[in-house]
């Protein structure tokens, strides 16, 4: 029996890890859950999986949590110190990581204090400080277990496999909602249209993401650190029928992929069981429908976003934190219909060039790097032409 956080349960990943655990009571306690501000998702969660502990990300909400389960003997928690008691808690066997952008950024750092295995779907931890996760992780024989569906590809790739060993790693993307689009028709798309993703069921800011192909370049550095990789050995290739979730080339030029349907809750009880596997509900792949597979390179002149990830991993320090903040406000932003489809990339770019890199940053560099950034790209917002 392992006992799980799921940091993020009432978004897209935590509740279909929570569907998957429901599937798998013998081999999982849920001991904590969390949300940012969802508190009636939450609620319904705690009569369903009756954890030691919650937490309410917005303090604002804890009185009304608190009073909803004053019935239970749940004990309720609020803000960054409720999610490190969660994590460090004796009982916690795997933390689930499933906060959308930099809120998972402490707690995965206490968690790994701590001795905990991580179940990793943040991909803005090791974006934003990978240079501190990965030498922590190792230092303290922590395990971190990829959830996105590509970096769990990679990682079942590599299995009995030599890192020494890799050429190449194949990160494959579907393209997004507006990959059949010219410029100038995606120039004028909005956020709605954005969100329909023809394969993934997803977030909104991770759809949205997909659809600039950010996504792809926050996976693309998030592999970097995962697989101890540089980045001019991870390609991005794109394969719209999301069949085939990443690949692995190693040296003698034999590639090994893992395939299957786009099912999330795949990567995640691969995840939470490792290195076990049993059976599940999710769909097998029917190679007799497969008409065929395609794939094709990016359109970077399209998609601006994931050439500036790249460069971004490339020179490292808190470029990347600048990056990945400056696109925590703008997908918002484009959400709320205040910028158009391509001001992401524009402004992520200029914030890139308005701050100072700091090559070798500490936790309280990265920390106010991100604020500052954020505060910068909501002022730039406001008074933009």
């Amino acid at each position: 029996m392992k006992n799980i956080v799921i940091l993020g349960s009432t978004g897209s990943i935590g509740t279909q890890a929570l569907d998957s655990i429901n599937e798998s009571k013998d081999r999982f306690r849920v001991l904590g859950l969390s949300c940012n501000s969802g508190v009636e998702t939450l609620i319904n969660q705690v009569e369903l999986y009756n954890p030691k502990f919650v937490t309410v990300y917005d303090i604002k909400k804890y009185s009304a949590l608190k009073r909803a389960l004053a019935h239970t003997n749940v004990k309720v928690l609020s803000g960054m110190s409720g999610l490190i008691e969660m994590v460090t808690d004796s009982e916690v066997d795997i933390v689930l990581t499933s906060v959308v952008g930099n809120i998972g950024l402490i707690p995965t750092l206490e968690a790994i204090k701590a001795g905990k295995t991580i179940a990793l779907a943040n991909k803005e931890t090791l974006v934003t400080s990978g240079s501190l996760i990965m030498p922590l992780a190792r230092q303290m024989n922590v395990p971190i277990l990829p959830v996105d569906s590509e970096h769990s590809a990679i990682f079942q790739s590599l299995q009995g496999e030599s890192q020494a060993k890799i050429k190449r790693i194949l990160l494959t993307a579907s393209g997004g909602a507006f990959r059949n689009f010219d410029k100038e028709t995606i120039k004028n798309k909005k956020a709605v249209e954005a969100l329909k993703h023809p394969n993934w069921s997803m977030g909104k800011k991770i759809t949205i993401d997909s659809a600039t192909l950010m996504n792809k370049g926050l996976e693309l550095i998030e592999a970097h650190w995962l697989f101890d990789v540089p980045p001019s050995q991870i390609e991005v290739v794109v394969h719209p029928e999301s069949i085939i979730h990443s690949m692995v080339e190693f040296k003698d030029h034999s590639i090994i992929a893992q395939m299957g349907v786009a099912d999330m809750r795949v990567p995640i009880i691969y995840a939470l069981d490792y290195p076990e596997r049993h059976e599940n509900s999710v769909e097998s792949l029917d190679f007799s429908k497969l008409k065929s597979l395609s794939f094709g390179q990016p359109d970077l002149d399209r998609f601006p976003c994931l050439e500036i990830a790249i460069n971004a991993c490339q020179v490292g320090g808190t470029v990347p934190t600048v990056m990945n903040a400056a696109n925590e406000v703008l997908v918002a932003a484009y959400l709320n219909d205040k910028i158009g489809f391509y001001d992401i990339s524009e402004i992520i770019q200029e914030s890139i060039q308005n701050f100072e890199t700091i090559l070798s940053p500490s936790l309280e560099d990265i920390l106010a790097v991100d604020h500052e950034t954020r505060l910068w790209v909501e002022d730039r917002i406001r008074h933009r032409k």
